[in-house]
């Protein structure tokens, strides 16, 4: 293989497959955990990738090797060009997927069976419709549950994102999991995470260890069964015998997955990042917009990918508070 061929293979020998794109920092929602109560400051729109960047630059990754896509946001489909820019995307020979909050969810229906996506991860942290309210800062929670319950409908592949904070939510990870019991759900339960502005702290997190807990205080041993996870897979995966559902825990605190890590992310204005993590960021948009070539650029971007968490190897190095100089969740993308 060529040089150029390996541009997406780390140190460590991770081969990165698999790219996350924020479309927009913009969302119609205001979750504690991903966006500070006072806002963001938002890249002045000429910063802001058109349709046509971000199908160039996805079109390299997958060139030297990318063969799936996310789309984030803040929440992608409140683009006005999000169903061109799926479009356009879903021509490559990748398989493309999307994380949304689900509020506008059901006008893209038609657009997601035109283009073959199947595949939907939608953000849901209470069932209680109060609670729902106080963590997004707005009254979604039944357009929310009923969008889901639409895309089962429609046959999409629903995974249910909830983000785990103690004092908050972790009560109801019993009634989570019920939900799998007639529905072909994923409920991917996921640990509480540093980033600017969401008062993160260590105090706050659910970990994978008490997700399970209950879980054995509630069902008997051998209903209880642990599932083989995919490849590079961020879940620890579960089934409740005899439920058509299934559920998971994303330990990226207490248990991380970086051994297998095979994602990067494209931020809305351009920036690659190695690790959700990583404090640094590499600047794709310039130089293509200046017509210069971003190969050696997203390589060395990959080649300076730590080996844990952009450093953090420790619980003790996420309770300093300089290690979670990063970006707002919104900024990054999902």
């Amino acid at each position: 293989m060529t040089e150029s061929k390996n541009i997406l293979t780390d140190t460590f020998g991770r081969k990165h497959t698999y790219l996350r794109i924020s479309l927009t920092e913009r969302c119609n929602l205001r979750c504690t955990y991903c966006m500070p109560a006072a806002g963001i400051s938002l890249s002045p729109k000429s910063h802001i990738m058109t349709y046509e960047e971000i199908y160039a630059i996805a079109k390299e990754f997958v060139d030297h090797g990318v063969t799936k896509i996310r789309l984030t946001g803040g929440e992608p489909l409140v683009r006005k060009d999000a169903a061109l820019i799926m479009e356009k995307l879903a021509s490559l020979p990748i398989e493309l997927a999307i994380t949304t909050n689900g509020v506008i969810v059901d006008k893209f229906i038609d657009t997601f069976k035109k283009i073959g996506l199947k595949k939907i991860n939608v953000s849901l942290d209470s069932l209680n419709t109060d609670k729902n309210t106080f963590i997004t800062r707005r009254d979604y929670f039944k357009k929310v549950y009923d969008n889901i319950q639409l895309l089962v409908k429609e046959g999409f592949e629903v995974k249910i994102n909830c983000v785990l904070i103690k004092g908050f939510n972790e009560n109801e990870i019993i009634d989570f999991i019920e939900l799998t019991k007639t529905q072909a759900l994923q409920i991917r339960f996921i640990e509480f995470m540093p980033f600017d502005g969401n008062k993160w702290d260590l105090e706050k997190l659910v970990s994978l260890e008490e997700v399970l807990k209950q879980v054995y205080a509630k069902y008997d041993a051998s209903s209880f069964i642990r599932l083989d996870d995919a490849p590079n897979d961020t879940a620890k995966n579960y089934q409740i015998k005899g439920y058509k559902g299934t559920f998971a825990v994303i330990s990226s605190v207490t248990n991380p997955f970086c051994d297998s890590c095979n994602r990067v992310r494209l931020t809305a204005n351009g920036q690659l990042k190695n690790c959700l993590f990583s404090t640094t960021e590499s600047d794709l948009l310039t130089p293509l917009r200046e017509g210069k070539s971003i190969t050696t650029v997203i390589g060395k971007a990959v080649q300076a990918k730590q080996k844990v968490r952009s450093g953090m190897d420790t619980l003790e190095k996420f309770k300093d508070p300089d290690s979670h100089n990063n970006r707002s969740m919104i900024a990054i993308g999902g």
